[in-house]
């Protein structure tokens, strides 16, 4: 039975966040608000979490994971980024957005793009996933919680609770968070793409 904690979306309660963490260390797996939608993580290391967010997914091994950032400090850690890149990112986050880059060492390989060793990664712009990433002082890893026969990602918490309470180790909830997924620009070419346009604007950024 999954530990469950109502956080507050402006100020979480450090002691909520604290003991999610202390779970997510533990080789758990958690539900989180984002600023785009709920999602579902674990450590980045954690192989059994990983493959327990595939099966609640239903998704093979050919569906990329996330990672989730606090910052761009933390992005240039697991991907390589040169001055161009900086600047494109550094006007795009903390928001709605997915960045393709080329990976580092510190990613595993199972993580990669097969063919060309990148690597989503995101800044949120929600408090909650800020103040959760400052006390793990990592990145999550992470996919949107969409469930096999939805439509959108889900939104209610009661919902949340009722589907995952026995799959998951932590639910996090702050009320409905959106359902639009993130907007994926490749930045690992020669020039930005938009691959996806969802939650972020694409436009803002010299994109169509």
């Amino acid at each position: 039975m999954a530990r469950v904690f109502e956080v507050h979306p402006d100020n979480p309660q450090p002691r909520y966040l604290a003991e999610a963490v202390k779970i997510l260390r533990q080789g758990g797996v958690m539900v989180y608000p984002t600023d785009s939608s709920y999602a579902i993580g674990c450590m980045l290391g954690n192989k059994d979490g990983m493959a327990a967010i595939r099966l609640i997914r239903e998704v093979d091994e050919k569906h990329h994971f996330t990672l989730v950032c606090r910052d761009l400090s933390e992005i240039a850690r697991y991907a390589r980024v040169d001055n161009r890149q900086y600047r494109f990112l550094k006007a795009a986050t903390p928001g709605g957005y997915t960045f393709i880059l080329e990976a580092t060492r510190e990613v595993p390989r199972r993580l990669l793009h097969p063919k060309r060793s990148t690597i989503g990664l995101r800044v949120p712009d929600h408090k909650v996933v800020a103040a959760l990433l400052e006390v793990l002082d990592e990145p999550i890893l992470s996919m949107t919680l969409q469930l096999p026969g939805h439509e959108y990602p889900l939104n209610d918490p009661d919902d949340i609770i009722d589907c995952l309470d026995n799959r998951v180790d932590v639910i996090l909830t702050c009320g409905f968070c959106g359902i639009t997924p993130t907007t994926v620009i490749d930045l690992s070419g020669p020039a930005p793409e938009l691959i996806r346009q969802g939650t972020g604007d694409a436009v803002r950024l010299g994109l169509q």
